[in-house]
């Protein structure tokens, strides 16, 4: 072969090896860059057809014809994987032509093409497997790796096999510095665009994680509840306003009960049954996590649904409450909390944390219940809503106030 193409070949027999039928197999050798590597061709010939000086075979029979076509054959893909090696840029060597040859060739997978699949199973899957908001993250999530990569690479998609530690850096810093995003909301980013990666690895497209030196943590934070005096603030106010006073109830209602807002919205009489005890309980699946929540009524909270039993909204939805879209809701508990005088910003979110806190854990409900009201599958998630109120820490102390002493 001409020196240009940087490699070889060769066609031999081995007369060692002779089939049943008396042929012997014909075999490739491939050298390229001083190293070679042999392969067994599936095909064989009779030992009086075969030119050792011509590496084929000899003769005008229909035998040696066939043979010395699939022969010419195979020189012929070997030109062309020359081609396509050049035309890539990329280096004519024996692991790369032994690649094409054993149609070993190189994955093409992107990863923009890879999570827009994904979320179109995950969309198949919504009210199934999955919750629209699910979906809505993961869309979100699959936008912003487009920008990122239209950012740094000023390309519309990316080689999953260009996916390395070095992009999963950049992708976090292009979060906190392009997006502003806090340190959590961006590993939570991160933890969608994970999931890709999984699943590129358990299909083969990628055979070595990228973030395998990367450590995903997430900072604690503080998160706000309503203390007693403001919760008893809160249920003693009274609003003219018809949308504040129900979104108020509502608020409450999961003040006493720690359903989230998804949960809370589609609240309706089949959730409430007798208990083993002959009192009333809310028992729900959380939306989120399909996890069974098993809730007493409280007295308060039973004055809210008797309150709202012949509201039209409710009527008219068959709904326990008038719950409103969280962004609603979240906006009219900005304006409760103005008017009531709150140091802090009122969320939907942060009635569930009140439920936790203020309502159960700092009223010796053991975390075990309050674990099992909350829907939680460990008690590990539990304990972020933990917080010790001060005045309990000073009841639980009480007790040793006169049991140490020094003497005077």
């Amino acid at each position: 072969m001409e020196k240009k193409t940087s490699f070889s070949l060769m066609f031999f027999i081995k007369r060692t090896k002779l089939l049943k039928n008396g042929e012997a197999p014909i075999y490739l050798r491939l050298t390229s860059g001083g190293k070679r590597e042999e392969f067994a061709l599936n095909r064989s010939v009779p030992l009086n057809l075969w030119s050792i000086e011509k590496g084929s075979a000899f003769g005008t029979s229909r035998e040696a014809k066939l043979i010395n076509t699939f022969i010419d054959n195979i020189r012929f893909d070997f030109k062309n994987y020359v081609n396509e090696l050049r035309d890539d840029n990329k280096e004519v060597n024996l692991e790369n032509l032994k690649n094409m040859y054993l149609g070993i060739t190189e994955n093409k997978k992107c990863i923009i093409e890879l999570f827009s699949e994904h979320n179109a199973n995950v969309t198949k899957l919504v009210g199934k497997d999955f919750a629209p908001e699910t979906l809505e993250r993961y869309e979100t999530s699959l936008k912003h790796t487009q920008n990122f990569i239209r950012f740094k690479y000023k390309k519309e998609d990316l080689k999953i096999t260009l996916i390395d530690h070095k992009f999963i850096a950049d992708y976090e810093m292009y979060f906190k510095t392009e997006r502003n995003c806090a340190h959590n909301t961006t590993m939570k980013y991160i933890k969608n665009f994970r999931k890709i990666i999984r699943i590129a690895l358990a299909h083969g497209y990628i055979k070595s994680d990228p973030f395998s030196n990367f450590k995903m943590t997430l900072k604690k934070v503080e998160r706000d509840y309503l203390t007693e005096e403001e919760l008893n603030k809160l249920i003693n106010k009274k609003f003219a306003i018809e949308r504040l006073e129900q979104v108020k109830d509502c608020f409450l209602f999961s003040c006493f009960t720690g359903l989230a807002h998804s949960d809370l919205k589609r609240l309706t009489t089949d959730n409430v049954v007798t208990g083993t005890d002959g009192n009333l309980w809310i028992k729900i699946h959380r939306k989120k996590t399909d996890n069974l929540s098993s809730i007493p009524i409280l007295p308060i909270s039973m004055s809210l649904i008797e309150k709202y039993k012949n509201n039209n909204f409710c009527k008219t939805h068959k709904v326990l409450l008038p719950v409103l879209t969280n962004q609603k809701m979240n906006a009219y508990l900005k304006e409760i909390a103005d008017l009531c005088e709150f140091k802090k910003d009122l969320t939907s979110h942060i009635a569930r944390h009140t439920f936790a806190t203020t309502v159960t854990l700092n009223n010796d409900v053991p975390i075990e219940t309050v674990s099992k009201m909350l829907g939680h599958s460990s008690i590990n998630m539990t304990r972020i809503y933990a917080h010790l109120l001060d005045k309990k820490v000073g009841n639980d102390m009480k007790h040793l106030h006169d049991k140490f002493s020094i003497p005077i």
